[in-house]
């Protein structure tokens, strides 16, 4: 499967030709062309199967999918199937250490192996055999609609399972949209949010076991957002068919409140890492449904994230700049702004308030944010002011 056969939908011809059996004569030129010698196994066929098993397991992963070349492709994963399945370490839950273990790389590596060049067809199929062969639906079902936490071990083995077999060894972009679209799209939204977070959110360093409450309890870091920013970007390109801008922006939205509501920080910290169009994309969507007040505070955690991080405050100033052009009244746009001025204001009066309470841990952090934030204010009005004395001089 690449990029160059990728459609929004798969026509299937009425003849039943196979682009496989078009290839050339498997293993050797002087294969007999009796109708009988000419079997799927070729020269092979004189063997017993369990002999040409033991032949195979000498020879490359390449060689086994051009043996099977001529059968259906629901044959051929039955078959390649057979001989895997000797091995527990190629299951969802066969392994007993899967942190430690390299089974499902080796399996992962094997099927983009197998299925490189393959149409969308059959890959649909080789998904829908490996979900039959691993219980996956039923499995994410379970986490999807427990407590998050519930049940770490199936979170762990669903994301290892989904990452190393079906995801990881892509090198086309388009791939991995395709292989990330049929774990999602099957569920609603809000189920394909919390998927998402057990696949790319942030895991602990001890047992690798979902932190689930890493975007809730304080600012997090951009190692923990950036598989879910990754994730998000490979959604939003223009490769992913099946995914529309309203339908990755609501995803966002959905993702925002898994478990809980996220602190807005990280909320900002998340849109920065996915990129310039869909953080334009995601505050746009806000103006336009009146969410205002929300859309400003917003803008202003923006502004702290790219202090805190030493990102480009012009960036931001930008940023806003061209949301204000999504108001469709001129009095609209002003009051957005007045809301970032309120924002701003009332943020380092709440932090201000936290610091004289004497409410201080060991790491001074009411102290550190506040710094952060008043700095940030600053930084984020010269901007405004460059820009202002720029455009005034031309």
């Amino acid at each position: 499967m690449t990029s160059s056969v990728r459609t929004s939908f798969t026509l299937i011809p009425h003849q039943k030709y196979r682009r496989s059996s078009r290839r050339s004569k498997p293993f050797c030129n002087t294969v007999d062309t009796d109708s009988e010698s000419l079997s799927t196994l070729g020269n092979f066929k004189a063997l017993p199967l369990e002999i040409f098993q033991m032949v195979l397991k000498y020879l490359s992963g390449l060689l086994l999918k051009r043996c099977t070349l001529l059968l259906p492709t629901k044959d051929r994963l039955k078959y390649i199937h057979k001989i895997l399945s000797e091995v527990s370490c190629f299951k969802l839950s066969g392994c007993p250490s899967p942190l430690h273990c390299l089974g499902l790389q080796c399996y992962g590596v094997f099927l983009q192996t197998l299925t490189a060049g393959w149409d969308e067809l059959e890959c649909h199929r080789v998904f829908n055999f490996l979900c039959e062969l691993s219980n996956l639906p039923r499995k994410v079902q379970t986490v999807v609609s427990s407590k998050p936490g519930s049940a770490r071990k199936l979170e762990l083995r669903i994301r290892l399972f989904c990452r190393s077999v079906l995801l990881n060894h892509w090198i086309h972009r388009s791939d991995s949209a395709f292989w990330l679209t049929r774990i999602l799209k099957p569920w609603p939204m809000v189920n394909q949010a919390r998927l998402l977070y057990i696949i790319f959110g942030p895991v602990s360093s001890l047992n690798g076991h979902v932190v689930w409450q890493k975007m809730i309890e304080g600012p997090t870091d951009e190692t923990s957002l950036k598989g879910l920013a990754d994730a998000i970007k490979l959604l939003y390109d223009t490769e992913a068919k099946e995914w529309t801008a309203d339908d990755v922006i609501s995803l966002v939205d959905e993702l925002s409140v898994v478990p809980r509501e996220w602190l807005m920080e990280n909320n900002a910290r998340l849109l920065i890492l996915s990129g310039n169009n869909i953080c334009f994309t995601f505050m746009a969507s806000k103006a336009v449904n009146g969410r205002a007040v929300e859309l400003a505070k917003l803008v202003v955690f923006l502004a702290l994230v790219c202090e805190k991080e030493l990102y480009c405050m012009d960036w931001a100033v930008k940023m806003m700049q061209k949301v204000c052009k999504v108001f469709s009244t001129p009095g609209e746009r002003n009051n957005f702004l007045q809301s970032v001025e309120n924002a701003f204001a009332h943020m380092i009066m709440d932090m201000l308030q936290s610091v004289m309470s004497g409410d201080r841990d060991e790491e001074d952090s009411s102290f550190l944010n506040l710094f952060h934030l008043v700095n940030a204010q600053a930084n984020f009005h010269k901007e405004i002011l460059y820009l202002t004395m720029r455009s005034t001089s031309t």
